[in-house]
This record gives structure tokens, C-alpha cells and sequence, in this order.
């Protein structure tokens, strides 16, 4: 089936939508905690096979294994995906199903913050040590290998900066020297970039973004190949890991339309940067598809498409000069996250977190997340907030 079929059928097994005398569209919504079992043969029989059949609340139901079912079915040559409450907790999930005690990470300097969170605090607890590399390093990675190197985090586009990696060059030496390749690929998501195909072991997302799409569910996944999956449903489940069936239902609603979401916050997103990189109080567009963005030649070899996340950089002007710019927009909302039907503006500052590659600019930073409304209204609101900056850097004197 091609990609839109499989949106729309993935995970819509007829056993779980069949009933009596008819079929419905979505699987139901399976709240449980206890299982109840005819006989003590049929429970000691589910605990033979807990994860295809119902067994215990916190091993499933059909409405997760639907999700599960239908996250993998997007990502081939996948094994399985384990679904997690939050995109940190999926993230966390890979890194220690990936190490051990003594072992070492190289992770990508342009990381969500979060990551790099876990990694000086939690992975230098176990003993990991880790490493932070230049996102452009491409296939010269393979300098920083020692013998206790196990893992590579890449993360592109770059949270903040939107450096492109070169995935397919990285995955190559790592797999030479067997070595595990770990992706936060929720810019993209597995329809504008197909990760195992391209060499990548572990696949996360935060679904709390595009997957689910409206700004009210929280999630994350991990789709792992063969032989780096068995392992990583086994931590989750020593960890606890779980995920409600409303929140499942949330997400598989979700997914149903993810490519149309996806194309238009494309179209939307291209038309406002292309429009900022002609602005004269704009110093730098930061968007992967358009060539002013490190790694760009990446994203045109490897990408079927750009999201509507991206950031710039503004001419001159201090924080207070763009906190007036982000103040006096309408159709923005000021929040983290991002990946839902609306626009997002977000003041951010990548220098201060970089340690690996520095980062330097002209003016202050702006994320935004391009959502779903006319593009020509979005624009015509960014116009105003730039005079506004205009007029508050030029009295400050910059």
C-alpha cells in the first residue's frame, strides 16, 4: 500500500473494530486495569504471551496495540514501536536501552534541550560518558569513536538551529564499527523522512506534536529494527512505561490525517520564511528546505518535505527589542511545544547550551511554528511585529 493508504488503514485490525452485526471505523476505547480470566489455565496462558493479548492494564490493550500497530506500519523495516507518556520519556527509554554502565554516547550539540538535560544528569549518574559533536561533522564523526563507544544521538533538523545532519554518512561508519543509531525524528516525521531505511536503529518522536496534531495529548514513541527492540520493551516495562487508552485513541485519530496536516503547515511555513528572508530586519532564515540553512544540501538529498518549524534571526536589536516584536503579535501564541493547528512564537537562545560547536548571531533568535491558518494573515501580522522591533531597536540604538 502506498503511504496515504496505510495512514488511514494501519492499525485497524478487524478484530478490534468488528462487533455484532457490523464494524466500527475507529478502534474502541479499551479502559482496563484488571483482566479477568475464565480459568486459572487461561491466565497462566496470557501470562505466556502478555504482550498480544489482554493480560494486565499496564501491558495493553487494543486500543494501544492499534497505535503501536500503525506507528510501525509507517516506519519499514521496523520490528515494533513502545509508546511512552511523553517524548522525554521515549527519548530517555533509547538512550538506556542503548548504554550501560562505562559505555559512551556521542550526542549531537543542536539536541532538544531536554536531552542534553538527561545526559549531564542522569546518564553521567550511570556512568555513561558523553560527548557532544558538531551537527555538520558528518561521516568525520568517526574521529571521536573510542573502543567504549556505543551509541550516536543525531537530532535533524537541530532543535533551535535547524542544522541538517547527514544521517545516511553517520549511520554508515557507525553500523562499520557496531555502533547504535538513535533519531529524534519529530520534525519530520517518518513521511518526510523514512529513518530506517536510511540506516537509523532507534526512531523516536514526540507525538505530543504532529502525530496527535491538536495541542492536547501528550506522547512519545520508539520504533526500533530487529535485535535493538526486544530490549527496549523490556526497560520500558521494568520502568513502567505506559501510556492511557484515551491518549492512544487521541493519537490514532490523529494519525489518520497527518499527511494533509503535514503538506499544509509545508505550504504555510515556506510562504512565511521565504517572505522573512526578504525582510530587511531579518538577518538569517533558519529553515532546512531553503538554502540559507546549514546542511541544506542534506535535507534536498534525504527529505520528502519540511514541517512548519523553523527559526530566525533578527537584524540587531536585544532581547527586549524582540520581546516587543513577540508582545505585539495576533495570530501567534507564546508556548513551548509545538506541532498543533496553530502558530506558535517562541524567544530562544541557542549559545549559551552549545558546548561542541559555538553559535553566534546578529541579533536575537525567534522560533516559530507556522500552523494551519491563511499564510497571508500570519504574514501580515509578522509585518506589524517587525515594526514594532524596527521602531524599539532603533530608539535603543542598535
Amino acid at each position: 500500500m502506498r503511504e496515504s493508504t496505510r495512514l488511514i488503514t494501519a492499525g485497524r485490525r478487524r478484530e478490534w473494530v468488528k462487533g455484532k452485526g457490523g464494524s466500527v471505523v475507529n478502534p474502541p476505547v479499551w479502559r482496563a486495569s484488571t483482566i479477568l480470566f475464565d480459568s486459572v489455565a487461561g491466565l497462566e496462558n496470557a501470562s505466556s504471551h502478555p504482550d498480544d493479548q489482554l493480560y494486565y492494564g499496564r501491558r495493553g490493550t487494543p486500543t494501544q496495540w492499534a497505535l503501536v500497530d500503525a506507528l510501525t506500519e509507517l516506519h519499514p523495516g521496523a520490528e515494533s514501536t513502545v509508546l511512552y507518556p511523553s517524548g522525554v520519556a521515549a527519548l530517555s527509554m533509547a538512550l538506556l536501552s542503548a548504554l550501560e554502565p562505562g559505555d559512551e554516547l556521542l550526542m549531537v550539540d543542536s539536541c532538544y534541550e531536554p536531552t542534553r538535560v538527561f545526559c549531564d544528569t542522569v546518564l553521567k549518574a550511570q556512568g555513561i560518558n558523553v560527548t557532544y559533536y558538531d551537527p555538520l561533522v558528518g561521516q568525520e564523526i568517526e574521529h571521536l569513536f573510542t573502543p567504549k563507544t556505543r551509541a550516536i544521538f543525531l537530532e535533524s533538523p537541530g532543535s533551535l538551529t535547524f542544522e541538517v545532519q547527514d544521517i545516511p554518512g553517520i549511520c554508515e561508519v557507525a553500523h562499520r564499527h557496531s555502533i547504535t543509531t538513535i533519531l529524534d525524528n519529530t520534525w519530520a516525521t517518518p513521511l518526510f523522512f523514512s529513518a530506517i531505511e536510511r540506516g537509523i536503529d532507534l526512531v523516536v518522536m514526540a507525538c505530543t506534536k504532529y502525530i496527535t496534531g491538536h495541542s492536547d495529548t501528550m506522547m512519545g514513541s520508539v520504533t526500533a529494527v530487529p535485535g535493538h527492540f526486544d530490549k527496549l520493551k523490556r526497560i520500558s516495562g521494568l520502568f513502567g512505561q505506559y501510556v492511557g487508552p484515551d491518549d492512544a485513541n487521541s493519537a490514532l485519530k490523529g494519525l489518520r490525517t497527518l499527511k494533509v496536516r503535514l503538506k499544509e503547515h509545508e505550504k504555510n511555513a515556506l510562504k512565511v520564511a521565504k517572505w522573512l528572508s526578504e525582510q530587511p530586519e531579518v538577518a538569517w532564515v533558519l529553515h532546512p528546505a531553503m538554502s540559507s540553512c546549514p546542511g541544506h544540501e542534506f535535507w534536498n538529498r534525504d527529505f520528502k518535505g519540511s514541517s512548519g518549524l523553523f527559526s530566525f534571526v533578527l537584524e540587531g536589536g536585544n532581547n527586549q527589542d524582540r520581546t516587543v516584536f513577540i508582545d505585539s503579535l495576533e495570530h501567534f501564541g507564546i508556548g513551548f511545544s509545538w506541532g498543533g493547528y496553530e502558530s506558535l512564537a517562541l524567544p530562544v537562545d541557542p549559545q549559551p547550551i552549545r558546548t561542541a560547536a559555538s553559535w553566534q548571531a546578529a541579533g536575537p533568535v525567534v522560533r516559530l511554528h507556522i500552523g494551519l491558518e491563511d499564510p497571508d494573515d500570519l504574514i501580515a501580522d509578522l509585518a506589524f511585529g517587525l515594526k514594532r522591533f524596527r521602531a524599539s531597536r532603533d530608539q535603543s540604538g542598535f
